[in-house]
């Protein structure tokens, strides 16, 4: 497989002011660096900001709702809502196990995506549908699942959960000052997996299909 030079960017994760630059070539080329690259189609700052990952998230998912709205204008409500099911929650959805957001503006961003597809489908609320922020829950809960259950993919992150005494079940967290530690993957899913039922971690170890099954059926009695 031949690889464009021009192609590769070099990143640095950190938030940390740095004054060395890069220094990394490939096939004689040095590769310029940048402050966001978008790899598997998720977009990484360097700052481990996600905003960049919201925003092209948010503008993605109104182009894709307007384009069925105009398309289904004279359509019935079953065909919009899958259409909308199908096209447009999708693209809200993808990768959100890593960059789902904690702060209320990017929240409340996605919702309105959501509220207008109701809206054009209903014409009314509707309290049928699941709020995003709730689907969004259960991937990172199972993801973590598949760290805590040491699946190769996720060895490395499994590998630094640590177990209190108490319940051999549960997760230690770790302090953390800054916003960008307190909400990462691992610290704020160890929060929402501390707080799930006993009857949950009872069945541990577990197929990942059966504890999907039991998250989402706490996620949506919470909700």
């Amino acid at each position: 497989m031949k690889i464009n030079p021009t192609k590769i960017k070099a990143i640095r994760l950190t938030r940390a002011s740095v004054k060395d630059p890069l220094n990394y070539s490939f096939m004689g080329t040095l590769i310029p660096e940048a402050c966001s690259c978008k790899y598997l189609g998720i977009i990484l700052r360097s700052d481990k900001c996600w905003a960049s990952q919201i925003n092209y998230t948010v503008k993605k998912a109104w182009k894709a709702l307007h384009f069925t709205m105009r398309i289904l204008k004279k359509g019935n409500s079953n065909t919009k809502s899958l259409a909308y099911m199908s096209l447009v929650r999708p693209i809200l959805e993808y990768g959100t196990a890593c960059w789902d957001p904690y702060r209320e503006g990017q929240i409340s961003a996605l919702h309105r995506v959501q509220k207008k597809a109701v809206k054009s489908v209903h014409h009314r609320k509707s309290p049928n549908w699941e709020t995003l922020a709730s689907r969004r829950k259960l991937p990172r809960i199972c993801a973590l699942f598949k760290a805590y259950s040491g699946e190769r993919a996720w060895k490395p992150i499994g590998d630094r959960l640590q177990r209190p005494h108490y319940h051999e079940r549960k997760i230690r967290s770790r302090r953390q000052r800054k916003d960008i530690g307190k909400y990462s993957f691992v610290n704020r899913n160890i929060q929402h997996w501390n707080q799930l039922p006993v009857e949950v971690l009872r069945i541990l170890p577990c197929k990942p299909i059966i504890f999907k099954k039991r998250v989402r059926k706490v996620i949506i009695e919470l909700n």
